[in-house]
C-alpha cells in the first residue's frame, strides 16, 4: 500500500497534474482513503503494542488497578480492528463511492409521510455520527406532517458501500400520534441506494432528450433547505429517470447537481448488459405495502427492530432510530459476503 501511495504523491507533483480538475479529484479521493486506511492499520498497531507494555508494567508491579486500563486498550482495540474488518467485506466496485439515498412514503397519508420523515431523520444523524458530508438536495413535504419524498446525498469514503444494505421496504408499527382514539398503525416507506459515480466517466446526454423544469423548493427551510425559485427538475425522456435539486444558491448550481445525479444514474444504467428501465439501475424494487419489507420497527405492544433478511435485531427501538444502523450494515455485508465464498 506504501507504494501505491507514494506513486499517487508522485503524481501530484506533476505540473500537468491540476489540468484535469476531475481526474485530479478523483485520484486525491483515492489518495486520502489509502492513507487513511494505512493510519487505521499503524493505529490499531500502536494499540495493541501499548496493551501489551500495559500489561507488562501491570505484572511487573502488581498492581491490580491496571486491569481496568487494560479493558479499556482491549475495547478500543475491538472496536478499531472491528471497522478495519467491515471495510474488507467492501468488495463491490462502488462500494468506496459517495451515495444517493432518496426517501419514499408509502400508501398512507400522514402516518406514512411521518414515517419517511423519521427515517430521513435517522439517516442524517447516521451520516453526521460517521463524520460524512451530508447534504439533502430535494424534499416534498407532507400534506399535513412529514414528507412524501426526499434525496440525500452522503459523501465520504465508503459511503454507498455502507447504505447499500438500507435498499428496500421499511416497515413501522407503532401508535399513532394522528390517532384520536390511539390505535395501533402500520406504515411502509422505500428507501433506495445508489452509489454516485466518477464523473471522468464520458456519457453522452443529449439536450433533446431532457426536460427541464424548475420550481419553488417545498422543504421546512432552515439550514438545509434554500426557498427560492431556483429548485431545478430534470427527466430523462428515454429511460424515465427523474432527479431534482433545490438546495443550491441559485438555479445554475442546483441545474448542475441534478447533471450530476443524472449522469450517475445512466452510467451505472449503461454498465448493466440489456439494462433498458430505470427498474434495472435500481434493483429489485419491492411494493411498498405488506410482505415486502426488509426491516420492521415495533414500538408497540414491544420494542423491536428486525432485519428479515440477516435475523439482526434490536430491542431499543430509539437507539436505531437515533441513527444507530452498525449493527444492521455489519450482518447484512457478512451475510453478502459469505454467498459470494459458497
Amino acid at each position: 500500500m506504501s507504494n501505491v501511495i507514494e506513486e499517487l504523491e508522485n503524481k501530484t507533483q506533476d505540473p500537468d497534474f491540476w489540468n484535469d480538475s476531475q481526474n485530479s479529484q478523483t485520484i486525491l479521493k483515492r489518495l486520502k482513503m489509502l492513507k487513511d486506511k494505512l493510519a487505521t492499520f499503524n493505529n490499531l498497531e500502536e494499540l495493541y503494542q501499548e496493551i501489551e507494555m500495559t500489561i507488562e508494567i501491570g505484572n511487573e508491579e502488581e498492581d491490580a488497578s491496571m486491569a481496568e486500563e487494560v479493558g479499556k486498550l482491549i475495547n478500543k482495540f475491538k472496536a478499531d480492528f472491528e471497522k478495519i474488518r467491515l471495510e474488507t467485506l467492501l468488495k463491490g466496485e462502488y462500494d468506496s463511492n459517495d451515495a444517493i439515498l432518496t426517501i419514499h412514503a408509502g400508501s398512507g397519508g400522514t402516518e406514512a409521510q411521518d414515517w419517511a420523515n423519521m427515517l430521513l431523520r435517522m439517516y442524517l444523524r447516521w451520516g453526521q455520527d460517521h463524520d460524512y458530508e451530508v447534504k439533502i438536495v430535494d424534499i416534498l413535504d407532507g400534506d399535513t406532517a412529514g414528507i412524501k419524498s426526499a434525496t440525500v446525498q452522503i459523501k465520504g469514503i465508503n459511503a454507498y458501500g455502507f447504505l447499500k444494505s438500507e435498499h428496500g421496504v421499511h416497515r413501522l408499527v407503532r401508535i399513532s400520534p394522528f390517532d384520536s382514539a390511539g390505535r395501533r398503525h402500520t406504515s411502509f416507506a422505500s428507501i433506495e441506494v445508489m452509489p454516485e459515480i466518477d464523473q471522468t466517466i464520458e456519457i453522452e446526454i443529449r439536450p433533446e432528450d431532457l426536460e427541464v423544469g424548475t420550481y419553488r423548493s417545498s422543504g421546512a427551510g432552515g439550514q438545509h433547505i434554500n426557498k427560492t425559485d431556483s429548485a431545478v427538475r430534470i427527466t430523462h425522456i428515454p429511460t424515465g429517470i427523474t432527479v431534482a435539486c433545490q438546495t443550491e444558491r441559485s438555479q445554475v448550481q442546483n441545474k448542475e447537481t441534478a447533471m450530476s445525479m443524472l449522469k450517475s444514474k445512466l452510467i451505472q444504467l449503461k454498465e448493466r448488459e440489456n439494462a433498458a428501465t430505470i427498474d434495472d439501475l435500481k434493483g429489485a424494487q419491492l411494493e411498498i405495502t405488506w410482505g415486502s419489507q426488509i426491516r420492521s420497527y415495533v414500538f408497540c405492544p414491544y420494542t423491536l427492530v428486525k432485519d428479515h433478511r440477516t435475523g439482526y435485531e434490536e430491542v431499543v427501538v430509539d437507539k436505531v432510530m437515533d441513527g444507530n444502523l452498525d449493527g444492521f450494515i455489519n450482518a447484512y455485508l457478512a451475510e453478502e459476503f459469505n454467498k459470494t465464498k459458497q
